[in-house]
């Protein structure tokens, strides 16, 4: 039986037992069954007509089924007399939920259309050539830079990575949010980039010599600093995810490396593994209490770590977010694209910028806190939410274009001979699956300093020894 035989059957049989268990009215049934029919209308023609691997589209269909059709359908089916909200405390409403179906097929139609486009356009004339890093000359030399650079930000933050270790992960920390995004997101993401070009050194080297056993000796100090730097202790799904996803795909890309192996692997990774993995991830003790008190774990568990309470969880509250966007929206206008000025100049501090706008999901949650039984304000908002506060229908038709572009872009730099471009292409891939889910200062912020760091500071390290 094919691969993809055995994905589109596990696809329909989850969509069919959410189907039959969905107890609602035939007017919130048909806007999900319709959105429903577009998403797997994409996901036949990425799994079967669409014949070059393409990733990021199989996150934006995982994304899709997910956050907008399995999880608000669980969460629907659950409501009863004495909890009728939505997971951010949204009040249930008819005509709240055939709306934002309509903003999200809106986008999707927008997108798969504008997707094929520049696909066509783009990869067939594309003449943009990929500088092969010069791996023979510049690259033994760029690692030990690279290597000594990464043991110096382990050195310098040494401390601070333990008490980051040791302590939960929820612990506020009394520093900026333009310092953490330098240290969390650029300086300590520095050993991925030694992580690829040391493996590609080794995939080109013809012969063994004495640089080839310090490649492999650099190759594992990069590898204990990135998991030092990056864990289940110091880190959240988010991050991760698109780390350690992106790493199983440089180091075995034959388990990864069709539309259809990743369809299954995303799949299964977003319906049984995350939700399963927030039993660790968002444990609310210090190492040091889960030493003493094991049991810990399996409270967490209970909380978090079941899979039909993890879609009916605050984690999966994108849909019900649209709805509360739409609401603010009719409260207090469209933001004419502040919002988005936010997003481009996120790494401006707001000790400069005392103007500078809150991140739509917080601001939805200050919202929603004021309006609602809701005490928790850093909410997420999805790419739809974020178009439609900005400009409306305009914007959601706007950034589903912008979109569709940037990610044929990264096809292209996925196809590349660059290795860095193919590995941080790939990352965003798994990474826009948080892109998506919002808000879009987080995602796009928290990819900035990946690409910084694993694209441009190897090339500018080689350039400047070249």
């Amino acid at each position: 039986m094919k691969l993809k035989t055995i994905v589109t059957f596990l696809y329909l049989c989850i969509s069919l037992i959410a189907f039959l268990s969905f107890d609602t009215t035939p007017i919130i049934w048909s806007s999900f069954f319709v959105n429903f029919l577009l998403i797997t209308s994409i996901a036949y023609y990425h799994l079967n007509i669409e014949k070059a691997f393409s990733p990021f589209l199989t996150s934006f269909i995982i994304f899709n089924y997910l956050f907008f059709f399995l999880a608000p359908v669980f969460q629907i089916s659950a409501m009863n007399d004495l909890n009728f909200r939505f997971p951010n405390d949204f009040a249930f409403n008819t005509s709240s939920v055939v709306f934002a179906n309509l903003l999200i097929l809106i986008f999707n139609i927008v997108f798969i259309f504008s997707y094929l486009y520049f696909k066509d356009k783009k990869l067939g004339k594309n003449k943009e050539q990929a500088t092969e890093v010069n791996f023979k000359y510049n690259t033994p030399l760029a690692i030990l830079v690279l290597l000594v650079a990464c043991v110096a930000i382990a050195v310098f933050n040494y401390d601070y990575l333990l008490k980051d270790i040791s302590e939960s992960v929820y612990i506020i920390k009394d520093e900026s949010t333009s310092l953490l995004l330098l240290k969390k997101k650029f300086l300590f993401f520095t050993p991925l980039g030694g992580i690829v070009l040391t493996l590609k050194h080794l995939q080109m080297t013809n012969k063994i010599n004495s640089n080839t056993f310090f490649v492999v000796l650099s190759l594992v100090i990069f590898i204990v600093l990135l998991f030092f730097f990056k864990n289940i202790f110091t880190e959240k799904r988010n991050t991760l995810g698109p780390i350690y996803i992106a790493l199983i795909y440089l180091f075995f890309p034959k388990l990864l490396n069709s539309n259809a192996k990743f369809f299954l692997f995303m799949f299964l990774s977003m319906v049984i593994i995350f939700p399963l993995s927030s039993t660790l991830t968002h444990i609310d003790a210090s190492l040091e209490q889960i030493f003493v008190k094991p049991s810990l774990i399996y409270e967490s568990f209970l909380r978090f770590g079941t899979i039909s309470g993890a879609f009916e969880s605050l984690h999966y509250d994108a849909f019900s977010n649209i709805m509360a966007t739409v609401e603010y929206v009719k409260l207090y206008g469209l933001s004419w694209g502040y919002q988005l000025l936010g997003v481009c100049l996120f790494f401006v501090p707001r000790s400069l910028w005392t103007t500078k706008p809150l991140s739509t999901g917080e601001l939805i949650g200050n919202h929603l806190f004021d309006t609602t039984p809701r005490n928790f304000t850093n909410l997420s908002n999805s790419v739809v939410s974020e178009g439609f506060i900005n400009f409306g229908f305009i914007g959601i038709v706007v950034l589903a274009i912008v979109l569709a572009y940037f990610i044929v872009k990264f096809i292209i730099w996925h196809r590349s001979e660059d290795c860095l471009k193919q590995f941080i292409a790939f990352y965003f891939a798994v990474h826009l699956m948080f892109l998506l889910r919002g808000d879009l200062t987080n995602g796009f912020s928290y990819f900035i300093g990946p690409l910084l760091s694993v694209v441009f500071l190897p090339k500018l390290l080689i350039r400047f020894i070249k």
